[in-house]
């Protein structure tokens, strides 16, 4: 049910997204009309136009400014999401030994061990779809992001550091940047959970790399906002799981 509940919430952003796709080419202002634009892209190019003013004109420390205003904003529900993971991988002993009582493969098997598990997620208040909430959140907010720089003509032309906002990184510096930031905030927040989880420990490396490939084909605004996002999380991630952090992230050795 709760997958099934993810999906459709999947499927619903996916249409305010390709809705708002649309209008790429069309410039943002305050006559724009729809959601899409009225709520997310306006807003977004408007706070990035008004911090830019006041930080004397450069968009691009602007962005980044937003980028941490925006992640202060959704705090509470990354604070969650670590909080759970970290409760996940307190569990991962007990979800182990469930896989083994529950090893054979046919249907009645399998479901059995997922009723097993759902059993003890309830006993320790762990919900296993948490993570899904930031990124579902996340996802409009960077498509927003996408829009309001490509559809207001004073962001997109602006230069910041080596790069225009509007263009590719010539360098391909941000997109490595992203990756290796991306690898480096999941690697803290799996810490422990990877070795025990091969598709854990696949995601590791999978996610990282994608995330490159895109960062290479998007403006290098969208890689700035990407790579502030994931030092903001790795920085909330240390502080909230503490010590088990660097106990568990190269790995175990006995």
């Amino acid at each position: 049910m709760k997958r099934r509940i993810v999906w459709i919430v999947l499927g619903c952003a996916l249409m305010a997204v390709l809705a708002g796709c649309t209008e790429i080419n069309k410039p943002i202002t305050p006559e724009s009309k729809g959601f899409w634009n009225e709520y997310i892209v306006y807003p977004l190019s408007w706070l990035i136009k008004h911090v830019a003013g006041l930080l004397g004109g450069s968009f691009g420390l602007s962005i980044i400014v937003v980028t941490v205003l925006i992640r202060l904003l959704i705090l509470p529900l990354m604070i969650q999401q670590t909080r759970n993971a970290k409760a996940m991988q307190a569990l991962q002993p007990e979800m182990e030994a469930l896989r083994k009582k529950y090893s054979s493969k046919d249907a009645q098997t399998q479901q059995k061990l997922q009723q097993e598990m759902m059993l003890l997620f309830q006993k320790h208040g762990v919900n296993p779809m948490a993570g899904c909430l930031p990124i579902l959140i996340q996802m409009p907010i960077l498509i927003g992001f996408y829009h309001a720089i490509m559809r207001t003509r004073e962001i997109a032309q602006h230069n910041f550091l080596w790069f225009d906002l509007g263009e590719k990184d010539p360098y391909y510096i941000l997109p490595v940047i992203a990756g290796v930031t991306t690898f480096i905030q999941q690697k803290i927040m799996m810490a422990g959970s990877a070795q025990q989880n091969p598709q854990m420990a696949m995601m590791l490396w999978v996610m990282p790399i994608m995330i490159v490939i895109f960062a290479i084909n998007f403006p290098a605004a969208l890689s700035l906002y990407w790579v502030v996002g994931n030092l903001f999380s790795i920085v909330q991630t240390y502080f909230i799981k503490g010590p088990n952090v660097s106990a568990h992230s190269g790995g175990a050795k006995k």
